[in-house]
């Protein structure tokens, strides 16, 4: 029990004093401030409707922590800015629509490595909604309740409550201190598999439900009392998660404490983590977790000194979340990527697109042409023109011209390049062709079978198509030819 005592004094005096918590290095993502997020904006109602093809079914994101009647989908945008998690409220949720606003503003301007970001909002007619960044490994509640092959390994489960401790400490500092419903739920991996916290939960409460779980067990006391949600309160949610992580079960508070208090300790534990957690690494995360239930709430922690505790338990620091997750690495494999595989990898269509006419067609030196007599006629004339007119709607972002010029220019026959045939690769990527935008990028590599850019390409086509296996291995092959072609 020393070491119980230990943390909970180090709780106790950090409560009490200011001071500066620095969080480990190792963990990926570990430093605070903000990340290269584009600035939140407004988005267009039909925009979004595109991006989730109509809010089509098939597009529902489960267990993202919302439920009915609000909705989270994934969408893609059309400007080539990746994937997107878009929550849509019932019509009767914020009726006040300047309210709406203010605050998804409030919210979208925050940016954190610790949360589930807010990226923008549609606020027409009756339509509400929230564009926050995708996280495409899913909720806690998936790995930690519903899992199919390995329970969640304890340093990642450690790693988990530091992580969402530092999103909770990070928004108090930035005046957010409230958060609804802090649940399994709310935690989701992205995809380095870096637990964050949804942003959802830090707008103020409207009509669209409770604050909290409608099972009174979980939720704070004074909430019961007084139907406000306080700091406090959220560091009550916080306990609760503690005990989720620790049991692998959603178990009451009060049931929780009563074994505390009683010692029956092995009651609490996962006993999937048998022979994997020491005991006094067990107790230390049991003994926080019951400091944050204290019913009175004056007596519980804040935020800063949980990260300083939870900080000094860590495990395995060094090893990254992916594989603490039991997840094959999500972009890059064992390979470094360039900018331009990155770009690949995430699905930036707009860095890609930057690169891409950054790049220009340097790399078509040393292709070989068949040009004969040809070279200076007028048809060969046409064809360059062709490739001029589809070069200025490239860099004007005018797609469907692009295409169409640059289809010409392959249908002349008179020379090849590889660059064309990979920005029409891209252009179809934009026009969400993507059986096209690979058979493209296969000819691009037909025509440069060592051209780095034209397997980036085909990778971003194969993540789309869900062959992900596939689409690492080709990144990895183009990040082998990279440096040979400084791309």
């Amino acid at each position: 029990m020393g070491a119980c005592c230990s943390v909970l004094s180090m709780c106790w005096w950090l409560s009490n004093n200011e001071t500066n918590v620095i969080c480990s290095s190792h963990i990926d993502g570990c430093e605070d401030g903000d990340q290269k997020l584009p600035a939140f904006k407004e988005f267009g109602f039909e925009e979004l409707k595109v991006s989730t093809s109509g809010f089509s079914v098939a597009n529902i994101v489960s267990e993202q922590g919302e439920k009915a009647p609000n909705v989270v989908y994934k969408g893609r945008l059309k400007d080539g800015g990746g994937f997107i998690a878009i929550k849509r409220f019932n019509q009767f949720a914020w009726p006040n629509s300047r309210q709406f606003l203010e605050e998804a503003r409030e919210v979208g301007n925050l940016r954190s490595p610790r949360l589930a970001n807010l990226l923008g909002c549609c606020c027409e007619g009756d339509e509400r909604l929230l564009v926050a960044e995708y996280m495409p490994h899913e909720t806690l509640s998936k790995h930690l309740f519903h899992w199919e092959n390995k329970p969640l390994k304890w340093a990642m489960r450690l790693r988990v409550a530091l992580c969402i401790a530092q999103a909770v400490d990070y928004c108090s500092g930035k005046g957010r201190a409230l958060y609804h419903d802090l649940n399994a739920y709310r935690v989701l991996f992205d995809q380095n598999c870096n637990p964050k916290l949804s942003c959802f939960g830090l707008m103020k409460n409207s009509r669209d439900g409770k604050s909290f779980s409608t099972n009174l067990s979980f939720t704070p006391p004074e909430y019961l009392r007084t139907g406000r949600v306080t700091p406090e309160s959220v560091i009550y949610s916080f306990g609760t998660l503690l005990l989720d992580l620790l049991s692998g079960k959603h178990i009451p508070p009060s049931h929780a404490l009563d074994l505390v208090r009683d010692k029956n300790f092995l009651m609490l534990m996962d006993s999937c983590l048998e022979g994997h957690v020491s005991n006094e690494d067990g107790v230390q995360l049991m003994q926080l977790a019951s400091y944050c239930l204290q019913s009175e709430p004056r007596e519980r922690p804040n935020a800063k000194s949980l990260v300083a505790s939870l900080t000094s338990i860590q495990k395995e620091t060094d090893t990254p979340s992916h594989e603490l997750l039991g997840i094959d690495q999500p972009t890059s494999g064992t390979q470094k990527l360039s900018p331009l595989g990155e770009a690949c990898a995430r699905l930036n269509l707009t860095a890609i697109h930057q690169i891409l006419e950054k790049i220009g067609y340097n790399d078509d030196e040393g292709v070989s042409s068949e040009l004969s007599f040809q070279m200076w006629t007028s048809q060969h004339q046409e064809c360059l023109n062709c490739r001029k007119r589809g070069d200025a709607a490239f860099r004007e972002k005018d797609i469907t011209t692009a295409i169409s010029c640059y289809t010409k220019f392959i249908n002349g026959g008179t020379m090849v390049s590889p660059t064309v045939i990979a920005r029409r690769s891209l252009c179809y990527l934009m026009e969400d062709k993507v059986e096209e935008a690979l058979a493209d990028a296969l000819q691009a590599q037909m025509s440069s079978p060592d051209w780095p850019v034209a397997l980036y390409l085909q990778a971003a086509a194969l993540f789309i198509l869900g062959m992900d296996n596939d689409a690492r291995k080709t990144l990895n092959d183009g990040s082998s030819l990279s440096a040979k072609w400084n791309i």
